[in-house]
């Protein structure tokens, strides 16, 4: 039997990158210490939100894969605990700047890195300031054991509101899917709470692709901008296994049995039903 069991971290950031990197790095060791295998903290956790705002100074915190204080910092935990942490970053890469992830493994290196497809533009959210679109195309990585049978999809923010990213991940072995965020009030319409939007979004992708989704959320309130946390596991019914609310720090945890949930999938029959040849639309600018 494949088992595996996910953790989610959330957390509240503030400027100082190695304040934050510790609180991360204490989560860490509870959830390790709970037995979690794969531990996924929020989306760009080295600090405070920025792209709230549009300031050139901020591109001076951009750094290399292998130069960034968060992704060394998480390194050298992974290959302490022997766990796999998903490290959110924000990357240099020559003249080009990308909101990253680095897939961190047991062994504590980096066995690749994603760069978020899918980038917003929005007040609070101005992210096309900062990151170009990634240019890696979606990518999974194996799991904690090494083999396929427990291979993990990783899409980022903003990722996680496309039926496209989760699919693409499903059909490239994927069998659990993470998603780190920060995500939170919209200073243009203090009235729109998308909190219940943003679960729905991924528990629908949990259910019409029959896998489990692990979700980690920052919180706090930064400059005015208060993020609502909500961090969940869900299973492959998206059933909720484990949850935060939205002011709560601290860590969550789930046991999946990923041979029961490949059953289920089996026998849901998505995807020995899809009808790829008539899906040529989707690809197809508007």
């Amino acid at each position: 039997m494949t088992q595996i069991t996910v953790a989610a971290l959330q957390l509240s950031f503030g400027p100082d990158i190695d304040r934050n990197i510790a609180n991360v790095a204490r989560l860490v060791r509870e959830a390790a210490a709970r037995g979690a295998q794969v531990i996924l903290p929020p989306e760009l956790f080295e600090g405070e939100y920025f792209c709230r705002v549009e300031d050139e100074g901020l591109f001076a915190t951009a750094k290399p894969v292998g130069e960034h204080k968060a992704v060394l910092a998480m390194q050298a935990l992974a290959a302490e605990l022997r766990v796999t942490i998903p490290t959110s970053f924000f990357e240099a890469d020559g003249p080009h700047h990308y909101n990253s992830l680095a897939m961190i493994g047991a062994d504590g290196r980096v066995q690749g890195v994603y760069r978020k497809s899918h980038i917003p533009d929005g007040p609070g959210y101005e992210e096309k300031f900062y990151f170009r679109p990634g240019n890696t195309g979606f990518k999974v990585w194996p799991g904690p054991d090494g083999s396929a049978a427990s291979t993990l999809g990783v899409g980022i923010c903003w990722d996680q509101w496309y039926p496209e990213t989760a699919r693409a991940m499903m059909l490239m072995g994927a069998q659990v899917l993470f998603y780190p965020t920060a995500i939170g009030s919209e200073p243009h319409d203090e009235g729109l709470d998308t909190a219940r939007l943003w679960r729905r979004a991924m528990v629908g992708h949990a259910v019409s692709n029959v896998v489990p989704v692990v979700a980690a959320n920052r919180v706090g309130n930064e400059h005015g901008q208060t993020f609502y946390g909500t961090s969940f596991i869900a299973d492959e019914r998206g059933d909720i296994l484990a949850e935060l609310d939205r002011e709560e720090e601290g860590v969550i945890t789930a046991t999946l049995d990923l041979d029961r949930v490949r059953r289920h999938r089996a026998a849901f029959g998505f995807f020995r039903d899809r009808r790829p040849e008539l899906y040529g639309r989707l690809t197809q600018d508007i």
